[in-house]
């Protein structure tokens, strides 16, 4: 039985059609029952997207796999003259290696261009959307569980949608989230989001709940404006759950990062991970799981921990 039907999207699109002839006529070149896994991993997700606008780079990446699955592969990786891998943006025809701009000048006329798209290969995860995701979940989540703290009647309406939030599968929301808004980056950005903005929320209500009533008693004698209030009484005594959610919170939106890519996106460690998987290259796996250790420790030593003791030092 069929599990996933493709048809009816491409019959809506002309492009989606004429993409799907190229591929045939690309995988004809093959010889026949020969096993080619990387192919058939692209090829699949290739069909996926194949009504979006970033086809035609796949379909271009799906090429040179097949140049270099027939014997023919590129050499893009440095340039053929000096060995540099900056500035790359010629290929010699001849050879089938990158040439770099100051290698390349003399003969350019007889050098190919080499696309902006193809010298660009993105194995990282995508700063912008953690420190957009990080920054969102970390002002509204704190927000609202300060609010809801603070007012029984606002945590007593908003504890249901919370909890809820709080406990859907991360995978669930990231998935209906792209198919209600599309494969975008304002999607992907609020999916990891919405899956930490409930524990912020959670941490930061608790926090605001433990407040001390006599510092709060004394701001109200002295009749400090609300802003005062919250700066020198309210956030002093709430920076050791801020920085306990800012923790936890970069951990969580990290790996749901990886998530969001491995679902739709067509670059990042994510989807470089979706493919070693199809593969069951472990080494390789292990070897991106290994760098997001030590990049996530290297944060916190950087980052947290000396934040944590300057928030600390009124205690002391």
């Amino acid at each position: 039985e069929i599990t996933q039907s493709r048809a009816d999207r491409m019959m809506m699109a002309a492009r989606a059609i004429f993409g799907l002839q190229t591929l045939a006529s690309l995988l004809r070149l093959l010889p026949e029952r020969d096993p080619h896994g990387d192919l058939f991993v692209m090829s699949e997700y290739i069909l996926d997207r194949i009504d979006e606008p970033e086809a035609v780079s796949l379909i271009a990446r799906f090429e040179l796999q097949l140049l270099a699955e027939l014997g023919f592969g590129l050499d893009l990786s440095c340039c053929a003259v000096t060995g540099v891998t900056d500035d790359l943006i010629y290929v010699a025809p001849k050879t089938g290696r990158a040439v770099s701009c100051a290698a390349g000048e003399e003969w350019r006329e007889r050098l190919l261009p080499l696309p902006s798209f193809l010298r660009e290969v993105d194995i990282s995860v995508n700063p912008i959307d953690i420190a957009a995701a990080f920054t969102l979940t970390l002002f509204l989540g704190s927000a609202l569980g300060i609010a809801m703290g603070r007012w029984r009647r606002l945590d007593a309406a908003l504890d249901s949608a919370v909890t809820l939030l709080l406990n859907m599968p991360a995978l669930v929301l990231i998935v209906l989230i792209y198919v209600w808004f599309g494969l975008t980056e304002a999607a992907a950005i609020g999916a990891v989001a919405l899956n930490k903005l409930p524990n912020t929320a959670v941490t930061l209500r608790e926090g605001s709940r433990a407040l001390d009533p006599a510092l709060m008693e004394m701001a109200r004698s002295f009749r400090m404006p609300r802003l005062r209030v919250l700066r020198h009484v309210i956030l002093p005594q709430l920076a050791p759950y801020i920085v306990a959610a800012a923790r936890s919170g970069l951990a969580l939106i990290w790996k749901i990062v990886l998530v969001v890519e491995l679902l739709g996106r067509s670059n990042g460690v994510g989807f470089q991970i979706q493919i070693h998987f199809q593969l069951f290259d472990v080494t390789a796996i292990l070897a991106y799981a290994l760098a997001f250790v030590l990049v996530v420790q290297i944060i916190e030593w950087a980052a947290f921990q000396p934040l944590e003791r300057r928030v600390a030092k009124w205690r002391t």
